[in-house]
């Protein structure tokens, strides 16, 4: 008899909320997002390597430290300054490399900073190399943005193709 009562309390909550929700249901209002673009820059960029002298973490002769100084030309008009970690011998075709950059400048009419991330591991057979944009590192005008950049290296001329997002502000 106990259970039985149990139950039908819980039923007639049930169809309580239910009715109440369903009551309420035309008062909310649903927000729809449009889909966000995906745009696309491209263009060649310089870049300078100089050596870092090793930490307490980087002092073994395998890790080599590294400042990096990009000018990005093109979609990109922006200048990059970051450091990069190095192990390796990539002149037998095998390493591996992690590097963090700061992007200063104009992206297709927007003007900010955001930082790449990447990750690069080569060997005799591939190459790869992700790189991507932070998470809530963008400033200014590049605020939200996200996306990945692909570098293309052709016999020492640098390019880029960068895929990215940003939220859609008021104007």
């Amino acid at each position: 008899m106990k259970m039985r009562t149990l139950n039908c309390i819980a039923l007639s909550a049930c169809v309580c909320l239910t009715l109440v929700v369903h009551s309420q249901a035309p008062a909310l209002k649903l927000q729809r997002k449009d889909p966000v673009m995906t745009r696309h820059a491209a263009g060649p960029f310089d870049v300078k390597t100089s050596p870092l002298p090793g930490d307490d973490a980087t002092a073994s002769t395998l890790i080599g430290r590294y400042a990096l100084v990009k000018q990005f030309h093109g979609d990109l008009e922006a200048i990059s300054k970051g450091e990069m970690l190095a192990a390796g011998d990539p002149s037998s075709g095998n390493a591996g490399y992690v590097a963090i950059e700061q992007v200063t400048g104009t992206l297709n009419g927007h003007t900010g900073t955001f930082a790449l991330q990447h990750i690069g591991v080569m060997d005799q057979k591939s190459l790869k190399l992700s790189v991507t944009v932070v998470p809530g590192s963008g400033t200014g005008e590049l605020t939200g943005i996200s996306g990945s950049m692909t570098i293309t290296n052709d016999s020492g001329k640098h390019s880029y193709e960068f895929e990215y997002t940003l939220p859609d502000t008021p104007k």
